[in-house]
């Protein structure tokens, strides 16, 4: 006999730091919640070797272990957590069609928290030692860098922006451009700044062949300008070439995104589909950030409870 409910009150997709933490303050309220993740509960973070910025942990916490926080706390309110992967949304009006691994899952409302993935350059040593010595996030990893040596891969605002970042930690920057810097003109003007100095040096029409860690332990990039192929030390590598949302499975629904494929939302986390919501790195406007992520699950939850009770007084 199945006693799962016909209709969950809360459908989720993605259990990352926002869902989880949506799902604690919705299961506290009795609020009947399931989480679908299809890779990785605790997603980016939980892959993150060390978060180094999170209020509450001075000396860092690995990724793995506050992902697995969050999870245990999110499941002892009653949060259910089951592997599967959506591929579309549909509204019935005062209920919603969720397809998980092509099935029909039912829910008044549903929370899209799938967050958002790096762009990658796709080298070989780039997905081996993630985390290891090749990183996608300055705020979060670049205090480790500590006057090291590092590598920069990318030539567009982010990738300015970042380098200028991490010249507070690092002794020396490395940065390698595909092509030419298409960041802004402020943007390079500061970079020139920086190169005066020598203390970042920037390569043009230059490619990234391969991540070099032959202890486990990243030391090295291969490069190649003009023909010539040569191998760089370096203790890290930051790969900032953008970010992609997690929003594919969205594009046959009504649901509006920006620009970026970023799911847009109202002051209430609400998307253009009434009755779900978006909160995290794959909502417009957001900060990336670990800690505004869970801050958005925390206020999306609230949104949730009052728009099913909306729903009540209104049935």
């Amino acid at each position: 006999m199945n006693d799962e409910p016909t209709i969950h009150d809360a459908i989720m997709i993605g259990a990352g730091p926002s869902a989880l933490a949506a799902a604690i303050y919705t299961t506290r309220e009795d609020i009947e919640t399931v989480l679908y993740e299809k890779a990785v509960v605790g997603g980016m973070a939980a892959i993150t070797d060390m978060v180094d910025n999170y209020p509450g942990f001075p000396e860092g916490v690995e990724g793995m272990t506050l992902a697995a926080q969050l999870e245990a706390q999110a499941k002892r309110f009653g949060a259910v957590i089951k592997y599967g992967e959506v591929s579309d949304i549909q509204d019935n009006g005062e209920t919603k069609t969720v397809i998980v691994d092509g099935k029909p899952v039912q829910a008044r409302t549903v929370l899209i928290a799938t967050g958002s993935d790096y762009n990658k350059i796709g080298v070989p040593g780039e997905a081996e030692y993630y985390g290891r010595g090749v990183h996608y996030c300055a705020t979060c990893d670049g205090a480790f860098y500590r006057d090291k040596h590092i590598a920069v891969i990318g030539g567009g605002n982010s990738a300015v922006q970042e380098a200028l970042f991490l010249t507070r930690f690092a002794s020396k920057i490395d940065m390698f451009v595909r092509s030419s810097i298409k960041a802004s003109e402020v943007l390079q003007h500061e970079l020139a700044e920086f190169v005066e100095q020598g203390k970042i040096e920037v390569h043009l029409d230059t490619s990234t062949d391969e991540i070099l860690a032959p202890e486990g332990k990243v030391n090295g990039v291969r490069v190649t300008h003009d023909g010539v192929q040569r191998t760089v030390d370096v203790d890290g590598v930051f790969v900032f070439v953008g970010l992609s949302p997690n929003t594919e499975f969205l594009q046959h629904t009504s649901i509006e995104l920006d620009e970026q494929r970023l799911v847009k939302t109202d002051d209430k986390l609400m998307t253009s589909m009434p009755g779900v919501f978006a909160s995290g790195d794959v909502r417009s406007g957001a900060t990336m950030q670990i800690a505004s992520a869970v801050g958005e699950g925390a206020a999306a939850a609230l949104s949730i409870r009052e728009y099913l009770e909306n729903l009540k007084r209104s049935a």
